[in-house]
C-alpha cells in the first residue's frame, strides 16, 4: 500500500495559512495574541480607534487626513514585508512563484483574519491602468466622523505602498466611495499619478464611482 507520506514531498499540503482559527494563538491568562508563527498581535478595541480619530482631529485638525495616509503608508509598507514573509517561507517558494489564485486568496483572508473587513480586488479596468479595491466592513471608516469626502485615509497609505512595492512602480491611490457617508463600502482606484488626476478632482466635487470610473475608461 502506498503511504500518503510518500506522496508528500515536504511531508505537508500547503492550506490557507491564514485561516483564522489556524493563525491566530493567544493566552486568555497572560492577554496575549499571537499568530502562528509566534510574533506579537496587537487587538485594538472600537473605543481605542474612536479616541484616535477624536485625539488626531483636536491635535492636528485638517492635517488628520495626511497623518493617517502616513501613518498608512508605513504600516503597508511593513505589512508587505510580513506578508511576503510568511507566504514564502510556508509556500518555501517566493511570493513571485506563487499563482495569482494563490495570491489574491491569501489576501483576503489576511485581511479579514486581521480584522479589518473584507477586502476585494476588481480587475475589469487592468486594461486601463487601474486596479479598484473595494473594502466592506472596514472598521477604521466605521468610527471615522462622517464628512461629504471620503475617510479611509488610513487604508488608502496601505494600499498604495502595499501595491507598489508589489508592481515596482510608484502608484496612487484615491478613494471613491466610503462606508463613513453612507456608502456601501469603501472603494479605491490605484494606477499611475498622473491617470489619477481626472479623479481626484471628480471626488472632491462629489462624482460618485461609476462615473469616474467611467470617465477614466474614457481614451486618451
Amino acid at each position: 500500500m502506498i503511504s500518503v507520506a510518500d506522496l508528500l514531498v515536504d511531508k505537508r499540503l500547503p492550506g490557507n495559512y491564514f485561516a483564522s482559527d489556524l493563525y491566530i494563538q493567544g493566552s486568555l491568562e497572560l492577554g496575549l495574541l499571537e499568530n502562528r508563527r509566534g510574533d506579537r498581535l496587537l487587538a485594538v478595541p472600537e473605543p481605542l480607534l474612536k479616541a484616535i480619530y477624536s485625539g488626531l482631529q483636536k491635535e492636528t485638525g485638517q492635517a488628520t487626513p495626511m497623518v493617517l495616509y502616513n501613518c498608512g503608508r508605513w504600516w503597508g509598507k511593513n505589512f508587505y514585508a510580513r506578508f511576503c514573509e510568511e507566504l514564502s517561507d510556508y509556500h518555501n517558494c517566493p511570493m513571485a512563484d506563487l499563482a495569482m489564485v494563490e495570491f489574491l486568496q491569501s489576501l483576503q483572508q489576511c485581511w479579514q483574519t486581521h480584522g479589518w473587513g473584507q477586502i476585494h480586488l476588481d480587475t475589469t479596468y487592468r486594461e486601463r491602468g487601474f486596479l479598484v479595491v473595494e473594502i466592506w466592513h472596514s472598521p477604521f471608516t466605521a468610527v471615522a466622523p462622517q464628512e461629504n469626502q471620503p475617510a479611509g485615509d488610513l487604508e488608502r497609505g496601505i494600499l498604495e505602498i502595499f501595491f507598489a512595492q508589489l508592481t515596482g512602480r510608484e502608484l496612487s491611490c484615491v478613494q471613491t466611495s466610503c462606508s463613513s457617508k453612507g456608502d456601501d463600502c469603501n472603494r479605491f482606484i490605484l494606477g499611475l499619478e498622473e491617470r489619477l488626476e481626472p479623479a481626484m478632482n471628480a471626488i472632491k466635487v462629489g462624482h460618485s464611482h461609476q462615473i469616474i470610473m467611467q470617465s477614466l475608461s474614457q481614451p486618451s
